[in-house]
């Protein structure tokens, strides 16, 4: 099997989910940090921990949908540019094997 083109929109939206879940967890970390350096900044009687506090429940929001939009629009141009190649190279040489049987299906041989 050759794969010769990668659907962009269907690729960008799984891409787009990937990395809002990957925002949401760098945001957790960012949203401890956060809440950890307005309690710091509180205990230390500095004016920043509403900010501090801020940040940290900001974080959660903003960074899955930062890294959702840049997932999705990278993903987007890097499918567009994958298609426009595969035309010049050829494509990708895939092999599956199959489960039951243990078999790898060869390009050409009709297996599938």
């Amino acid at each position: 099997m050759v794969l010769k083109k990668v659907g962009a929109m269907s690729c960008a939206k799984v891409s787009g989910v990937l990395y809002a879940a990957i925002g949401l967890i760098v945001g957790f970390f960012f949203s401890i940090f956060g809440i950890f350096a307005a309690m710091l900044g509180d205990s230390m009687g500095g004016g920043g921990a509403a900010f501090g506090f801020l940040f940290g429940i900001g974080s959660v929001i903003i960074m899955p949908i930062f890294y959702g939009v840049l997932g999705f629009v990278g993903a987007l141009i890097m499918v567009t540019i994958f298609n426009f190649v595969v035309g010049y190279t050829g494509g990708i040489e895939m092999f599956f094997e199959h489960e039951l049987t243990g078999q790898q299906s060869q390009p050409g041989t009709g297996m599938q």
